[in-house]
């Protein structure tokens, strides 16, 4: 009998090894567990479980980021997200289901997409999203990551408005999610969509993305400032036309 009675262990080997390559991506980029593991995820469980399945994996990954990265985060950043966040993130939590409509989809793509050239302009005439700014951005970011797996990458190009560049975007990030994920599943755990399986296969992705990160910090350390800002902005962009594709094709 497998270790998860609705998968076989080919289909378990499968998970674990997208999950390896997500987290060191995302321990790069600051993103690609929420974008990659759903490819996988949903012709093996469905699409209902994916949200609480990649909300209970994010703590493992988020949390060996923060280790990891520890000596760039930016606390002012992360509390003022927090404090803006967590009431919408509650709310997106319980509505996850009705949150992925087209119109959302294109539009926050559009928005990702046109973020990347208008934070450039403003940072050549010395300007950046302030704190007020920032804040009001990421209630809005607090809805959407609440109720879907993508929209981690908002908070990326918020934080990146900011100021912020390379590693302290993703340890920035990641301690924001790291609280997040709490409050998502806690609303997931009431809710009834933490079972079994979810559970599991929570803890099998979270289990294998914690060390990989740290193949990621390898990585990171050796590259240049500017190019991990053009690989974050490429990660932006890419994210963004996603959300678009996707939305179109539906």
């Amino acid at each position: 009998m497998p270790p998860i009675p609705d998968l076989s262990l080919p289909q378990l080997a499968l998970i674990a090894g997208l999950a390896a390559v997500s987290a060191v991506a995302g321990g790069v980029a600051g993103y690609g567990t929420g974008a990659l593991m759903p490819l996988v995820l949903v012709p093996l469980v469905g699409a209902a479980p994916v949200v609480p399945i990649i909300a209970i994996s994010a703590m493992f990954t988020n949390s060996a980021r923060i280790v990891a990265f520890r000596k760039k985060l930016v606390p002012r950043r992360a509390v003022i997200a927090l404090v803006a966040a967590l009431p919408t993130c509650a709310l997106g939590a319980w509505l996850y289901t009705l949150l992925s409509g087209r119109g959302a989809a294109i539009v926050i793509g559009s928005t990702l997409i046109a973020t990347v050239p208008l934070r450039r302009v403003l940072k050549r005439r010395g300007r950046r999203l302030g704190e007020k700014g920032f804040a009001a951005a990421a209630a809005g970011w607090g809805v959407f990551v609440g109720g879907t797996t993508g929209a981690g990458v908002i908070l990326l190009s918020l934080l990146m408005a900011t100021g912020l560049e390379g590693a302290a975007v993703i340890a920035t990030d990641a301690m924001v999610s790291v609280v997040m994920g709490v409050i998502k599943l806690t609303v997931f755990g009431l809710a009834g969509a933490l079972t079994p399986t979810v559970l599991l296969v929570g803890l099998v992705i979270g289990g294998i993305g914690f060390p990989s990160t740290f193949l990621a910090r390898l990585i990171v350390e050796r590259l240049p400032v500017p190019v991990h800002t053009a690989m974050l902005d490429a990660v932006v962009l890419i994210g963004g036309g996603v959300m678009i594709f996707g939305a179109l094709r539906g």
